[in-house]
């Protein structure tokens, strides 16, 4: 693999000098572009907008390190808020702007937000929480004073900043993740490592800034490798394409549900020949069925590099190599900026081919878990390495293959099983646009095999089909006793199904 031309020095130790460091270089490069309202803005457009923001929150007496959070639909002005609060040294706090009252008002108060920056699509989720907290102020226009002496004299924000974004909080409380600016740094790094990103390259954004992956590998990719990116409003299956093709884009971060929609839309507005600058599209935060990557390669005619991250690793861990590199179908890769290792119950790493939990360690590993020392060190070993909770197995070239979640495993009669074997037979089915197989009590066995499907409009499947499909595939034992179809399965900000939901809502 060739190494990529731009990638952010191991000496620049924060985001501040990262986009003063553009600004000087390059102040006229476009940087983020609204494909909305055609807003283009420069780093150096950048430069002054990050620091108008970053002093507005020190004139409201907000110190370094505290947490100034974001409730904010995404968008240009988005991106420049967000790294405007990490510009200033302060804790940028993500609302997860579809997680609901409870949740909200609880990372509001867990985090000691002093400062909240909101647009439209914001405000209406911390409506009800603002009214249980009325004393945290909110800010909604963008500020425009800049003092440049206040940046020369100002010391003390560099080691304090950093991103603290919470778990889904499926089995619990969510968890704060502080990650520090480093961390961050080093995930946009190892993205940009992986998909060998340039200043040439120009990606597009249609995940929540809110998530992981589409702050980490997204605006931080294209900022440590000096490139640009498209920010549209929302993902929108009938106006993707145009949109690549429009802002003549490079590469696009999606999630396997969004190449699911994508894959059967019935009429693609733009040729193959319209889409030749596109590199690579990206999957990620979720596993990609094999029989849905080769569809949408044999229909798009480009590659899909199938990745994995976590918010505990600042994103990205994982990667398949770009083309001519050898990618592997049902494995999201090897690893790119950091260890990664497949391990027993004590830590200890297994040999290739052995299934164990999946750890990593490096620079983009978390700091901690924020009022929470028992999870930090629960899932930080002492040794550095971050417990996953995924499980896999590691072949001899260093791919790693995921074969369930140690909380997931359906556990059928003595016998575990992983739900994603399931899930990759209904996804075989070319109707079958979402799929899930879950755990249900079982008097017999335990637990018994269920799962769930969306399928696509005006398909005619049945459940009798499904379930000879499995058979087949699978056999008996491990087969699904039941499919439900379902409208929609249910999802996290990300996008990723969310299986342990599916048996409280069904049941």
């Amino acid at each position: 693999m060739t190494a990529p031309v731009a990638i952010v020095k191991t000496s620049v130790p924060a985001i501040r000098e990262l986009i003063d460091e553009w600004a000087a270089k390059k102040p006229d490069q476009t940087f983020l572009i609204s494909p909305e309202n055609g807003d283009a803005i420069t780093f150096q457009t950048l430069q002054n907008r990050v620091r108008a923001i970053s002093q507005s929150i020190s004139k409201r007496g907000i110190k370094p390190g505290q947490s100034v959070a974001y409730a904010l639909g995404n968008s240009t002005e988005a991106a420049t808020t967000i790294l405007g609060i990490l510009y200033g040294g302060y804790l940028a706090t993500a609302i997860n702007l579809v997680a609901g009252n409870d949740v909200i008002t609880y990372v509001l108060e867990h985090s000691e937000t002093k400062l909240i920056f909101a647009n439209e699509a914001g405000l209406k989720a911390i409506d009800q929480p603002l009214k249980a907290l009325p004393t945290i102020p909110v800010e909604t226009r963008r500020p425009q004073e800049i003092d440049d002496t206040y940046f020369e004299s100002e010391t003390e924000w560099a080691e304090l900043g950093g991103l603290l974004m919470y778990t889904s909080g499926t089995t619990g409380r969510p968890k704060g993740v502080v990650l520090s600016q480093q961390n961050l740094l080093a995930g946009g790094t190892n993205t940009a490592l992986a998909h060998q990103l340039t200043k040439h390259d120009r990606g597009m954004c249609v995940l929540p800034l809110y998530h992981i992956n589409g702050l980490c590998v997204t605006v931080m990719g294209a900022l440590v490798s000096g490139g640009s990116l498209v920010i549209p409003a929302k993902f929108s299956v009938s106006s993707f394409w145009d949109t690549i093709a429009d802002n003549l884009c490079t590469w696009f971060s999606v999630v396997p549900t969004q190449i699911s929609y994508l894959l059967h839309e019935e009429s693609p507005t733009q040729s193959a020949t319209a889409l030749k600058q596109v590199r690579f599209g990206r999957s990620a935060s979720a596993p990609l069925s094999p029989d849905v990557q080769s569809a949408f390669e044999e229909k798009f005619k480009m590659p899909i590099i199938e990745t994995m991250g976590l918010t505990e690793t600042a994103a990205q861990i994982l990667s398949n190599p770009l083309p001519p590199g050898i990618r592997k179908i049902g494995s999201p890769g090897i690893a790119f900026g950091n260890e990664v290792i497949i391990a027993d119950e004590k830590q200890n790493e297994l040999p290739r081919g052995t299934e164990g939990e999946v750890l990593v360690r490096g620079p983009n590993v978390m700091r901690y878990y924020l009022k929470n020392a028992e999870a930090t060190a629960e899932t930080i070993t002492k040794q550095g390495w971050l417990r996953t909770g995924d499980l896999g197995k590691m072949d001899d070239d260093g791919y790693v293959y995921i074969t369930g979640r140690l909380k997931e495993l359906i556990i059928k009669g003595g016998e575990n099983i992983a739900p994603r074997e399931i899930d990759e037979a209904l996804y075989s089915h070319s109707d079958v646009i979402e799929a899930a197989a879950f755990a249900c009590p079982c008097k017999q066995y335990g637990e018994r095999v269920e799962a769930a499907v969306m399928i696509a409009e005006q398909a005619n499947v049945s459940e009798k089909e499904l379930l000879e499909l499995c058979n087949a595939r699978l056999g008996k034992f491990k087969s699904p006793d039941r499919i439900h179809f379902l409208p929609e399965l249910p999802k996290g900000p990300s996008g990723k199904i969310q299986r342990m939901k599916l048996a409280e809502l069904l049941f």
